[in-house]
C-alpha cells in the first residue's frame, strides 16, 4: 500500500514559500475549498530537478477559481476549460488549476472527463505513478499510487494497467519513454514496454504536432541515446521517423535536440513536414548536412576562413559533428580549441559594398556583384588582411583590365 504519512523534506519544499504560489493557495482554499499543488512540481522536487511549473489541483469548479481570482485582481484565461483547467495570473506568474476529474471516455487522443471532489480518483486517471502526486501548502503529500518510491527509485511505471493508460491516449508510450530517459534508472519497467511495443500502432492515430514535442524533449534528456535504442528494438522509434542507429555518434553529442536529430534521422527529404519543424530548425539541419568536415589539423587560416562562412553558431555545430564522429577523446584539447574559436576571433566585416564600387565608376549591374565577389574571395585568401583601400584599388585596376 502506498504511504499516506509522506511530507517533502526541508530542503525539498523551498519553493512552497514562494510569495505567489502562497497567496493563491491561501485564496482557493478557503470557505470550502480545497487545492494542491500537482504532479511535476511535487516529483521534481523529490528527485532533486528544477521546477519550473507549478499546476495545481482543486475541488473547486472552473467558474468557482475564475470569480475567486477575478475578485482578488489576479487575471484568469480559460486555457484548458473542456478539461476543467483555467491559468490564472498572480503577479507575473502564471499557475495552471485544473478542477478534480474522473475520464468518462477516451478515444486514443482525447478524453470527456466529469469533475469530482475525490482526490483517489483523479490521481488514478494520471499517466505515471510519479506524476500523480499532491501536496499541501506544509509540503505533505497525498500518495495514492506509490509515486513516491517511484521517485526515490527512479522508475517509471504507469498507473494502474498500462494498456488501460495507454488506450486512453497513445501520446502516452512516447511519454513513457521520454520520462525514462529524463528520471529513470536502470531497465525500463517490463510491463510498461510489454504494453508499449503491443500497441504501438495506436501511434498513427497522433499529431504530428504532438509527436514532434515529445521526441525534441526525449533527444536532450540524460539518458536519451539508451532509450532511443529501447524504442528501435522495440519497433517504435520507426514508428516515429526513419532513423539510423549510430548510437556511438549520437552518445558523443552534447544534448541539443537539432544536433541529435541530424545523426538520428535517415536522410529525407520531409522531415521538415514530417516533425512540423520550423524555417530556423529546417536550416540548421541543412547547414549540418552541408557543414564542411572540420578537424584541428585544418591550419590556422583556414579555420577562420570557414568561420567566416560559415558564422559562429554553424562552425560550432559542424564542429560538434565532426568531432563526435572522429575517434578523439571527448576532453581532446585541440578539439576543444577548434570549438572555442569563435570566441577567441570574432570575424571581421567585409569593408567594401555596391556604394563604394559605384564610387569608383563601375555600373551597377551582374558585373558589380561578380566584381564584389572576386573582391571578397581574395580578402579571404588574405587573411582578410586587405584594407578598404587595398580593395578599391585592386577594383579600379581589375575594372580596367575588363574595360
Amino acid at each position: 500500500m502506498p504511504r499516506r504519512d509522506l511530507t517533502l523534506k526541508a530542503g525539498q519544499r523551498a519553493w512552497l514559500r514562494e510569495p505567489r504560489l502562497r497567496a493563491l493557495l491561501r485564496l482557493l482554499n478557503g470557505d470550502g475549498g480545497e487545492t494542491r499543488v500537482a504532479g511535476g512540481a511535487i516529483r521534481n522536487a523529490i528527485l532533486g530537478q528544477p521546477i519550473a511549473d507549478i499546476d495545481l489541483a482543486t475541488t473547486l469548479l472552473p467558474e468557482q477559481v475564475s470569480a475567486r481570482a477575478a475578485r482578488q485582481g489576479f487575471s484568469v484565461h480559460p486555457t484548458g476549460i473542456d478539461h476543467g483547467t483555467v491559468t490564472v495570473v498572480v503577479q507575473g506568474g502564471p499557475f495552471e488549476v485544473t478542477t478534480l476529474r474522473r475520464d468518462v471516455s477516451t478515444d486514443g487522443r482525447r478524453a470527456t472527463v466529469a469533475f469530482t471532489a475525490d482526490w483517489r480518483k483523479d490521481a488514478f486517471r494520471r499517466d505515471f505513478t510519479m506524476n500523480a502526486m499532491f501536496c499541501d501548502a506544509a509540503g505533505k503529500i497525498y500518495d495514492f499510487t506509490d509515486g513516491y518510491a517511484a521517485c526515490v527509485n527512479h522508475r517509471v511505471s504507469f498507473v494502474g494497467s498500462p494498456a488501460g493508460r495507454i488506450r486512453e491516449d497513445y501520446l502516452r508510450i512516447l511519454r513513457f519513454f521520454r520520462f525514462h530517459a529524463a528520471y529513470g534508472r536502470g531497465a525500463l519497467d517490463q510491463a510498461g514496454l510489454a504494453a508499449c511495443k503491443r500497441l504501438r500502432k495506436g501511434l498513427a492515430s497522433l499529431s504530428v504536432e504532438r509527436i514532434r514535442q515529445e521526441l525534441l524533449k526525449l533527444l536532450v534528456a540524460p539518458r536519451a541515446v539508451e532509450t532511443l535504442k529501447a524504442m528501435a528494438e522495440a519497433k517504435i522509434l520507426a514508428m516515429v521517423l526513419p532513423f539510423q542507429p549510430e548510437w556511438r555518434v549520437l552518445k558523443r553529442l552534447p544534448a541539443d535536440a537539432m544536433l541529435r536529430l541530424h545523426v538520428l534521422a535517415a536522410p529525407s527529404d520531409d522531415l521538415q513536414q514530417r516533425l512540423r519543424l520550423s524555417k530556423d530548425e529546417a536550416k540548421r539541419l541543412r547547414a549540418l548536412a552541408e557543414a564542411p568536415p572540420l578537424s584541428p589539423a585544418l591550419r590556422p587560416d583556414e579555420r577562420r576562413q570557414l568561420l567566416y562562412a560559415l558564422g559562429p553558431a554553424a562552425f560550432r555545430d559542424a564542429v560538434h559533428l565532426a568531432w563526435a564522429r572522429s575517434r578523439a577523446s571527448l576532453a581532446d584539447p585541440q578539439w576543444r580549441s577548434l570549438l572555442r574559436l569563435p570566441g577567441r576571433w570574432a570575424a571581421p566585416q567585409f569593408p567594401v559594398t555596391g556604394a563604394d564600387l559605384i564610387a569608383t565608376g563601375l555600373a551597377p549591374g551582374p558585373a558589380m556583384g561578380e566584381m564584389l565577389r572576386s573582391l571578397e574571395d581574395w580578402w579571404i585568401a588574405s587573411s582578410f588582411k586587405p584594407s578598404r583601400g587595398d580593395l578599391l584599388a585592386r577594383a579600379k585596376t581589375q575594372g580596367k583590365d575588363h574595360a
